[in-house]
């Protein structure tokens, strides 16, 4: 059962359009509805994501193919070819889970 965010946020689902690399690590986030969040991803470079602790990695955050925020574990090896060289965090989680920019 989904909780009334969840069911209001995918009444109308956004579409991320620009993401970049904030101060410490915070994702600055801009929506195709013009709203802008940020997500803050401090706590969660644990396990697959601990590779972004090195903040070079970090600041090269991109949207996929699908509208998701993404980053290749290694720039030189082609992620469309090797699956397991792609991170991602799904786009409406990271909407649901931001908090919006004043």
């Amino acid at each position: 059962m989904l909780d009334e965010k969840t069911k209001k946020y995918f009444d109308a689902p956004r579409k991320l359009r620009n993401v970049k690399a904030g101060d410490g690590y915070s994702l600055l986030l801009t929506f195709d509805n013009g709203e802008n969040r940020v997500y803050d991803m401090e706590k969660e470079l644990e396990g697959v994501f601990s590779v972004l602790r090195e903040h070079s990695k970090f600041e090269r955050v991109f949207i996929d193919e699908f509208g998701n925020v993404a980053w290749d574990i290694d720039e030189n090896v082609d992620s469309s070819e090797h699956w397991n060289n792609r991170i991602d965090i799904c786009k409406d989680a990271i909407y649901m889970n931001s908090k919006p920019i004043k």
